[in-house]
């Protein structure tokens, strides 16, 4: 029997450590000081983000505009408003929302950047 489990355990242990390697997400806001739209982000979203399936997803990750863009992310082009939503797949852009014209256009333009990337399933599988 012990043998039996040390197979067992072996073969899951390869399996496991066989399968492909989970994607680091994140979305990356790019800010700065004094931006209003940034502000009524962090009003309206802000303290709901952490909380919803794309939250757990893709942890917020704020950025600067002004500062040196860290080295661990790549941006497809430059960073030239705030507030700017990039999605982050391997530290690579995969899409971005540039601006913030309120609550359901954010939730809805995220949702559709999170099933492009096949992080999420839409709705009924469509």
């Amino acid at each position: 029997m012990t043998r039996i489990r040390a197979i067992l355990f072996a073969f899951l242990a390869l399996i496991t450590l066989s399968g492909p390697a989970l994607a680091e997400v994140s979305l990356v806001m790019v800010e700065e000081k004094g931006c209003i739209w940034c502000a009524r982000w962090d009003q309206e979203i802000a303290p709901i983000y952490p909380k919803t399936q794309a939250g757990k997803i893709a942890p917020l990750r704020r950025i600067d505009i002004k500062a040196e863009v860290p080295s661990d992310l790549n941006f497809d082009r430059r960073l030239m408003f705030t507030p700017t939503f990039v999605l982050m797949v391997d530290g690579h852009e995969f899409s971005r929302i540039e601006g913030y014209p309120g609550e359901d256009f954010f939730w809805g333009v995220l949702e559709k950047m999170m099933f492009d990337a096949k992080l999420m399933q839409p709705p009924n599988g469509s």
